[in-house]
């Protein structure tokens, strides 16, 4: 219990920076602007040069802390899925019944995400739809497979392992575990995607969400 406990504190691995931008003022700033830029501009157009126009600080002094725009973006990625990771903890812990106690972690992961007044330089409201828009970009790159040895997604993996649990405790015999939580994690994403800019291939709308469909799925393939 004590790790569980411990891995809930907002985290992101110190290799993806190089200098920890909640040491200081400008690094919150670094990072509360690069979430509202990323997200007008979207992150191809996004650039040191833009941020530092947009906080009034030299591009050098952004890279300070980060070595490039890649490395910003998987941190931001990052302290996403710590904080949903905490979320999870919190809404699953007092839950004794093994299917709620997954379709509680199921509404989590897929709900529309509010901003959190606790965390006063990053919306995580405006971060989820970077996330939803931009995660991908975080993973298929070249340095994939290093930056997955360095740990950069330990994150991520941890949240899906965490679906991944709570799937064996609804039937221990389900072989495809590690797919499904994986599909409902990045799938949600998509499906969210899909809501808002290709509605023609999808089902979810105004009226049916993300959560409807991920529930249904596992009643239908979990649920005796």
């Amino acid at each position: 219990m004590k790790d569980i406990i411990a891995s809930l504190k907002i985290q992101v691995n110190e290799k993806i920076f190089v200098k920890d931008p909640e040491t200081s003022k400008l690094g919150k700033k670094i990072i509360q602007e690069s979430i509202l830029l990323i997200d007008a501009i979207g992150f191809d157009n996004f650039t040191f040069k833009k941020l530092g126009e947009k906080i009034g600080s030299n591009e050098s002094s952004i890279y300070r802390y980060f070595e490039n725009k890649h490395k910003l973006l998987v941190y931001l990625s990052s302290w996403y899925w710590s904080w949903m990771e905490y979320k999870l903890f919190f809404a699953t812990t007092n839950i004794d019944n093994s299917f709620e106690k997954l379709k509680k972690a199921i509404l989590v992961v897929t709900e529309k995400v509010e901003d959190d007044a606790a965390t006063a330089h990053i919306n995580e409201s405006i971060l989820n739809k970077i996330i939803i828009s931009e995660f991908t970009k975080t993973l298929h790159t070249k340095e994939v497979d290093e930056e997955n040895k360095e740990g950069f997604f330990l994150i991520y993996k941890r949240v899906i392992n965490r679906i991944v649990l709570l799937i064996n405790e609804v039937d221990p015999k389900y072989p495809f575990a590690k797919s499904l939580a994986s599909n409902i994690i990045e799938g949600a994403l998509h499906q969210q995607f899909l809501r808002e800019h290709l509605t023609t291939i999808t089902n979810c709308n105004t009226e049916i969400s993300p959560a409807d469909f991920y529930i249904h799925l596992i009643t239908t393939v979990l649920k005796k």
